[in-house]
């Protein structure tokens, strides 16, 4: 276990590299850090809260699913569409990480679902920023953000980090089942209505993208994710995923890296209709 007081001087250090070292950092006032809301003058790319409906049929609907139009990372239409879909047309789950450039031991980490139609639906959860703001995770720790899940078309937040943030995006298969896939679905849709009556504060350890994926897979199946350093800092995740027999074994996991990187594949397939599909051909 590391000692806070390294947790500390880590946290600062990659705080400087996130936000450039010397740009000055929008902090909330004590009355806005003291309860977590909904009601802010909130960034456009989250104006929007998603929210599940699950009925008898067996169909769910889900309502805000997010999908912009980027022509830069802050110059975008924002669009939002509505889908009902069938649980059982839910077939798989891939684990996503996207490294920071300048710390690729921290990452960010989400979830994408693959429907019987080929199609993938993006599940990540993430800071609710006000204009202005922008991630700091020293200042993650102090009531600054509020968490948030962007249920989006797997285009909008894979293009928006491989085209117009410049990050690297490795996208990695998991051994779940259909069952298993349909199972966390439901838990991430539960999660997402439950913050849109109850918002929540983000904490750069307690409450991030990681761990929120792993409290997920823990209320489905106790104890099945420990703690582990690599959660800690997120851009190892995927081989601890590897390492613990959450991902497709059928490469060693320096190949599976490998052929989980999309970026190019992603810039070449960017218009192209089945661009989910075709960003993953080097994966089967």
């Amino acid at each position: 276990m590391w000692s806070s007081k390294l947790l500390g001087l880590l946290l600062i250090a990659f705080s400087l590299g996130v936000t450039g070292g010397c740009q000055p950092l929008q902090v909330n006032s004590v009355a806005d850090r003291l309860e977590a809301s909904n009601l802010r003058p909130w960034s456009p790319q989250f104006s929007q809260l998603p929210f599940a409906t699950s009925n008898p049929d067996g169909t769910i609907q889900v309502q805000n699913i997010r999908n912009n139009l980027y022509l830069t990372e802050h110059d975008f239409v924002p669009r939002y569409y509505d889908r009902t879909i069938q649980l059982r047309d839910i077939q798989g789950v891939d684990f996503v990480v996207c490294p920071f450039e300048k710390f690729e031991s921290l990452a960010h980490t989400m979830v994408s679902f693959r429907l019987a139609d080929n199609t993938y639906m993006g599940v990540s959860a993430e800071i609710r920023t006000e204009p202005g703001e922008s991630f700091s995770p020293l200042i993650g720790l102090s009531n600054q953000f509020e968490m948030t899940y962007v249920v989006a078309d797997e285009r909008d937040l894979i293009r928006l980090r491989t085209r117009h943030r410049q990050a690297d995006v490795y996208i990695y298969p998991t051994v779940a089942s259909p069952e298993q896939a349909q199972a966390l679905f439901l838990e991430m849709m539960e999660r997402a209505n439950q913050l849109a009556q109850k918002p929540e504060f983000y904490h750069t350890l307690m409450n991030n993208c990681t761990t929120n994926i792993r409290d997920h897979i823990n209320r489905l199946q106790p104890g099945r994710i420990t703690y582990n350093w690599r959660l800690l800092l997120p851009g190892y995740s995927a081989a601890y995923a590897y390492d613990q027999g959450f991902l497709d074994r059928t490469y060693p996991f320096s190949e599976l890296q490998e052929r989980g990187w999309v970026n190019q594949l992603a810039e070449r397939y960017y218009e192209d209709p089945e661009f989910s599909i075709k960003i993953r051909q080097n994966l089967r």
